[in-house]
């Protein structure tokens, strides 16, 4: 079942007198439950093309739907409401709140859609759990590693129980067996918890967990192509 649909879309901003072509004419389906990686190098629209999907940007010309809608018909106010109950976040930079515990941490967005304290303690509790970091979970960021970081993001990024997670570089500020690990959980997490992932990355040795690569170049789709689903062992390195 198609989940996001992108038809003919285009995205230029204006630079001084000139005009950025970011994307131009891009077209693909992400279905349910697909672990998806945008792929190319620095400048070809991965970032702008995630940012429509996210409904934090939109369209200059075309159309993004999520689930049937076209979001350029969204208010500001509805995109955010969408984004907060149904799409997660994973940032390159981790964007943790440094003052807050890895519990709090995780449980910020169900307090912000005002969820019932018990919900959160279960969910947060559950996520945390699964990302395997249950010993840290009173542990601040500055305590953390940058992988353990990473996974702290990836529970919060899951804790409202959103149907898809967009994962913007996750591994660029990680060495590579850390980056791996992260991509071990993200692949887990896409089959246990039945999310969609959609992640963008530039480096060639993460996609082996991908089981489609879509790859731009220029702002537009050069190549999309599906591989079996990765065999992992579960196993967290």
């Amino acid at each position: 079942m198609a989940m996001v649909e992108l038809d003919a879309v285009h995205r230029e901003y204006p630079l001084g007198t000139t005009v950025v072509h970011a994307v131009r004419g891009v077209t693909f389906v992400i279905d349910t439950g697909e672990f998806v990686s945008i792929v190319g190098p620095s400048g070809c629209g991965k970032t702008t093309i995630l940012n429509m999907i996210g409904c934090i940007d939109k369209p200059t010309e075309g159309s993004v739907r999520f689930d049937g809608t076209d979001t350029r018909t969204l208010s500001d106010s509805a995109a955010a409401d969408l984004r907060l109950k149904h799409i997660g976040f994973v940032f390159q930079s981790f964007n943790l709140v440094p003052v807050l515990t890895v519990r709090e941490n995780v449980e910020l967005p169900m307090m912000l859609a005002h969820s019932r304290p018990a919900d959160r303690r279960r969910v947060r509790d559950h996520l945390i759990d699964a990302v395997g970091l249950s010993e840290f979970a009173s542990h601040k960021p500055g305590e953390l590693s940058g992988g353990q970081r990473q996974r702290v993001a990836i529970a919060r990024a899951l804790v409202n129980g959103p149907r898809l997670v967009i994962a913007d570089e996750p591994t660029a500020n990680l060495d590579s067996e850390t980056g791996n690990s992260v991509l071990d959980v993200m692949r887990r997490l896409n089959r246990e918890e039945d999310v969609t992932f959609v992640f963008s990355t530039h480096d060639p040795e993460i996609l082996q967990y991908a089981s489609r690569i879509i790859r731009l170049r220029d702002g537009r789709v050069e190549e999309d192509s599906r591989a079996p689903a990765p065999q992992t062992d579960g196993v967290e390195r």
